[in-house]
């Protein structure tokens, strides 16, 4: 089984260099050879898991030289899971992709540019989870990072491109961070393998490890979006497209929290920082969850919740108990799976409705229901209604900082009430605006300007994205046929039929869209959906396992003798 850990990097960035080969030829052989080896990373991180949880971690030193010369790979019951649940939602995130670049007819560039960064993205996310030292997690990170930037600022519009450097700019200064941190760790140590760190900082003056400590706390706070290191996150992922957003934010950010724990649990156990830690955890989840109330739309709305519940991850590091570990873990998985969904169900609305604005939606649970369920089931989930899985991971650690006690532990736990409570108040209010009240006068606007994607400038789609066209009528969710009617484009004066909304493409063309919603794309969200169900049906296994990863964490023993031998 160890010969297994290397795929799930190896796979993705093999299929890219063939993509590249090919080129934009064979759009459907290069649609199947990407869900194919992302079906593979799945079906590979499942074994993984369930190996790592019967026998142990699972190392593998490539190219047979030792640390601290050699790259170490390594997979336990935190890098398995993961890897689980991040190879699930990239695969499904993919075929969502898939829906919408068919049904634009856009057949090259989502093939020629989306599909190659998107698997060296998937890449990037596996050398993290597996990184047997400082070096690699960076690499990791490079991989994603690079990936991201493509990802980030597809279509080139002006908007894309303007959060794209921002999210350029934080990158880059956390990267060069990062670069200093392992410089100084081995400058100290005399390794970076996380394995011989363990014991060999526990060496270092209190002054230097502290030091060490903060400064990988930093890197990795920026790249979770932890307060006051988050400011970026509102401003970049919404700019993206729906599949795009989707991933980053269920993904990007959880490497991040990975990351901390990794290092918290097996670099500096009894770690100094804890209070700081539970500082900005508590600063995280009020923030954000204030400034998802002032939102009126329903992508920023995800972006300052995503913030928000980023706190409750930080918390059980914080903690840094076996209950508080456990409890992150689940919450992690949980949220992983959840905000992506709900971030899929908005790039729905905006393709159906031209607008993701709470103050231009309205009528939704009654024109189209089945969107209304894909939305109403993870935004519960959200907000930890019983007997969701957000109830189970926000129950752990809530009676974590009860056991704990002290006053930080009792101030987390009454800031997780109070932020769980104001989510629950976010999600119905966007409900009550989206979905429950009738649509606001004037939301079904006549004259929709219509741009062809060939005579389209760099930035035309900003002023066409969310004009809404003619005609009220639209079916449940996508399954039904749109109005007869026809309504002008005032700018081109071609027909639109009723009920067609033009909006940013997948690459930002100017397209012209319909109520009637692509298939894959309603399928991949339900499919999502229903995976973040199961962690409810399977919240006792769950829980299970990762008492045992948190057990396995806070050992420290069988990770490092799984590298270094007994």
């Amino acid at each position: 089984m160890n010969a297994l850990v290397p795929l799930p990097v190896l796979l993705p960035l093999c299929v890219t260099g063939l993509k590249l080969v090919i080129g934009p030829r064979l759009h459907r052989f290069q649609r199947f050879i990407s869900l194919a080896v992302l079906g593979a990373v799945l079906v590979l991180s499942v074994l993984l898991m369930v190996a790592a949880d019967r026998h142990g971690p699972l190392s593998v030193h490539l190219g047979d030289f030792a640390p601290p010369v050699g790259i170490t790979l390594v997979a336990d019951r935190l890098s398995g899971l993961m890897l689980t649940v991040s190879s699930a939602v990239t695969l499904l995130v993919l075929v969502y992709s898939l829906g919408q670049g068919m049904a634009d007819r856009d057949d090259q560039a989502p093939v020629g540019v989306f599909h190659p960064a998107y698997l060296i993205l998937v890449a990037g996310v596996s050398c993290t989870f597996l990184a047997g030292d400082l070096v690699n997690l960076y690499v990791g990170f490079e991989i994603m990072l690079v990936a991201s930037f493509v990802l980030l600022t597809i279509g080139g519009t002006a908007t894309r491109i303007r959060a794209g450097s921002t999210y350029v700019i934080i990158s880059l200064f956390s990267s060069v961070l990062f670069l200093v941190a392992i410089a100084m760790t081995y400058a100290v140590a005399g390794t970076v393998n996380f394995a011989q760190l363990a014991g060999r900082l526990q060496e270092v003056p209190i002054g230097v490890r502290t030091l060490l400590e903060a400064m990988l706390l930093t890197v990795f706070a920026i790249k979770a979006a932890v307060f006051p290191l988050a400011a970026w996150l509102p401003d970049s992922y919404p700019t993206a497209p729906a599949p795009v957003t989707a991933v980053f934010a269920g993904l990007l950010t959880k490497v991040g929290v990975y990351s901390m724990l990794r290092t918290q649990t097996l670099l500096f156990p009894g770690h100094r920082l804890g209070d700081l830690l539970m500082l900005a955890a508590l600063a995280s989840m009020a923030v954000g969850i204030l400034g998802a109330v002032a939102q009126t739309d329903l992508k920023r709305v995800l972006s300052f919740t995503l913030i928000s519940h980023i706190g409750y991850m930080v918390f059980g590091i914080g903690l840094a108990g076996r209950g508080s570990i456990s409890g992150a873990i689940v919450y992690v998985a949980h949220h992983i799976t959840v905000q992506t969904t709900l971030f899929l169900v908005a790039g729905l609305i905006e393709r159906r409705d031209g607008t993701t604005e709470l103050t231009r939606l309205g009528g939704l649970a009654k024109s189209a229901p089945l969107l209304a369920v894909l939305f109403f089931v993870p935004a519960m989930n959200l907000a930890g209604i019983p007997p969701l899985s957000g109830f189970i991971g926000k129950l752990g650690l809530m009676r974590a900082g009860v056991d704990a006690g002290g006053g930080w532990a009792w101030a987390l736990v009454a800031g997780s009430a109070a932020t769980s409570l104001l989510t629950l108040y976010v999600m119905a209010k966007v409900w009550n605006l989206a979905f429950w009240r009738d649509a606001p006068p004037g939301a079904e606007a006549e004259g929709v300007v219509l741009e062809s994607a060939e005579d389209d400038e760099p930035g035309d789609d900003e002023d066409a994205e969310g004009a809404r066209a003619a005609g009220a009528a639209g079916d449940a969710g996508g399954g039904g046929e749109s109005g007869s009617g026809k309504a002008t484009g005032s700018g081109s004066g071609l027909p639109v039929p009723a009920g067609a909304v033009v909006s940013a493409g997948f690459l930002g063309q100017s397209i012209t869209t319909t109520k009637r919603l692509p298939w894959p794309m309603l399928a991949a969200t339900g499919v999502a959906v229903a995976l973040g169900l199961s962690y409810t049906v399977l919240g006792g296994p769950l829980t299970t396992f990762t008492q045992a990863a948190a057990t396995e964490l806070l050992a420290r023993t069988p990770y490092i003798e799984a590298v270094l031998g007994r």
